[in-house]
């Protein structure tokens, strides 16, 4: 996959908790992506909700999308318009919850991207072709549906 991307960068720092991405209390609400996105990252910045673009690109440090594994953090960024996500390391369970749902996780060198600065990456990315194949289908469930099933070994 040659991976083309451009967006204005939205800087954070290291252990983004995905309680962080979106609260905890706020999922005891409700669960619809589209109504969460409201509350994105409003325990680092109340305001940041608000400013986000659409193409914007969460830049981070260390250890992203660390907590609860629960997948509704993914999904939030995704109503909120985020593009992707590029930061020094990925939890694990965030980073499979991203590819899985369509959303571009890369670890990447951060340390140079500073909040507002354009990103532009245009090469290819760094990901095993599994991973690539379910984020071109746009996640597991849509790779799912086009018949793109794992061959069973003998």
């Amino acid at each position: 996959m040659n991976l083309t991307l451009e967006g204005r960068a939205r800087r954070l720092g290291d252990n983004i908790n995905s309680d962080y991405i979106i609260a905890s209390r706020r999922k005891r609400e409700t669960l619809d992506p589209g109504v969460l996105k409201r509350y994105l990252l409003e325990a680092i910045d109340p305001g940041f909700a608000t400013s986000v673009q659409p193409g914007d690109v969460l830049v981070a440090g260390r250890n992203f999308g660390c907590g609860s594994a629960m997948e509704i953090a993914v999904t939030v960024l995704q109503a909120a318009g985020i593009r992707a996500v590029l930061a020094q390391s990925f939890a694990r369970s965030f980073y499979r919850n991203a590819i899985n749902n369509g959303l571009l996780a890369l670890e990447w060198d951060t340390t140079g991207i500073r909040e507002g600065d354009r990103v532009q990456l245009k090469e290819s990315a760094p990901l095993p072709g599994l991973m690539l194949e379910i984020l071109e289908a746009g996640g597991l469930v849509s790779w799912v549906r086009a018949g793109r099933l794992l061959a069973p070994k003998d």
